[in-house]
């Protein structure tokens, strides 16, 4: 089970604290001294039973070797991993990585959604088995912040200063541009410890012990500012056809060319129209609309209760949405879908979302039913047992 207060689980610090401190600003490392404290994320066993159990195809496994590259050849065979291959890479050093544990394991799905919902982000996992004294990747960075969460065993960590600022999503490290110098923070993580490494700050990790050290690296794949500001734009330039029209021909030429002159007047023209007409509102419910959309819906025994009981007692399950009025209907954005109400009210959908729990008879309205099923089918709602007494 996940704590409510999952960053307080993780690192030790509420989300408010978090935030308003540390998000983006500084490392932060918590030795909770609770060996225990990740297991009902992942266990070694765990993690054996899913690379024995699962449908192991490309990109869902990788080895590495600090000392060494091991090319994918090694232990890719078509589309399929080689499991023997990834055995024998292990015992030769390599760190095993399974790469997207969420998207096969229904524990840490949970995880990366309770984490959504803090963040508004993409959260992505990777899982990292490293034999003992053996270290998986050389020095580098992220181009998006980290929580490394200790299961088993232990690693020793160094972190170098002056980070790189900001590197961009979707940047690959392509190797040491100069030298880090010398470590500006040490510290070994155990079983249960965890830590936060923002984007850019350069950083190694060796396994310190003579155990598999078994950790989970937590991925915060954020928009930016700058994704909000294209949004904002490209709304405009959809809306205003001066911004559609072609460059002048010849504006790529050598010698006379297009009137580069009288290109810049333009430019300041769109530019000024641009101040004038750009707005953040439209632009943010578009950028959080296809985000809530694009998440995977829990659809935990949705199958199994989709009969629903009147005298049953339901709840909305946490999640990420959006509810709007607009003037025909409600609209409901949720984790892989939109639901448009044109019949029932904002104030029964808000009331079975609201988070209280509720029997169907207590909302007594012809349209109970069918908005309790359609929002049980994405998952938002689930059923409880009866409370006592």
């Amino acid at each position: 089970m996940i704590p409510e207060d999952v960053l307080e689980w993780m690192i030790g610090m509420p989300e408010d604290r978090f935030i308003a401190d540390v998000h983006e600003r500084a490392p932060r490392v918590h030795a909770a001294g609770d060996r225990g404290r990740f297991d009902p994320l992942l266990t070694l066993p765990r993690l054996n039973e899913r690379i024995a159990e699962l449908d192991l195809r490309a990109g869902m496994i990788e080895l590495a070797n600090a000392r060494q590259p091991v090319p994918r050849a090694d232990y890719v065979q078509g589309d399929f991993i080689d499991r023997v291959a990834v055995a024998r890479g292990y015992r030769q050093g390599a760190t095993i990585v399974f790469n997207q544990l969420q998207h096969s394991d229904r524990r840490m799905a949970a995880f990366c959604r309770r984490l959504e919902r803090v963040f508004s982000c993409h959260i992505q996992t990777n899982t990292y088995l490293t034999p003992p004294a053996e270290q998986g990747f050389r020095t580098h960075y992220d181009s998006h912040d980290v929580f490394i969460l200790q299961i088993t065993g232990s690693k020793d960590w160094r972190l170098y200063g002056d980070p790189e600022d900001a590197p961009f999503r979707g940047e690959r490290f392509q190797g040491m541009t100069r030298p880090a110098g010398e470590p500006a923070m040490t510290f070994t993580l155990n079983p249960g410890d965890g830590a936060y490494i923002p984007r850019g700050y350069y950083h190694d990790a060796v396994n310190s012990g003579d155990a598999p050290s078994l950790h989970i690296t937590v991925g915060l794949i954020v928009r930016t500012w700058a994704d909000l500001m294209l949004e904002a734009v490209s709304q405009v330039c959809l809306a205003e056809p001066e911004f559609r029209r072609a460059l002048p021909p010849g504006y790529a030429g050598a010698g006379a060319g297009a009137d580069r002159t009288a290109m810049a007047a333009t430019f300041a023209q769109l530019t000024a129209t641009l101040a004038d007409r750009v707005r953040m509102g439209a632009a943010l419910d578009t950028i959080t609309e296809t985000f809530i959309r694009s998440r995977e819906p829990d659809l935990t025994d949705s199958l199994i209760d989709s009969r629903i009981d009147p005298e049953g007692h339901y709840v909305a399950r946490p999640s990420l949405l959006t509810v709007k009025q607009t003037e025909t209907e409600v609209r409901v954005v949720a984790p892989g879908c939109e639901f448009n109400f044109g019949r029932a009210p904002l104030s029964l959908i808000t009331r079975i979302l609201d988070g209280t729990p509720f029997r169907v008879t207590d909302l007594d309205h012809a349209e109970a039913l069918d908005v309790l099923g359609r929002l049980m089918t994405a998952g938002l709602i689930e059923r409880q047992a009866a409370p006592a007494g």
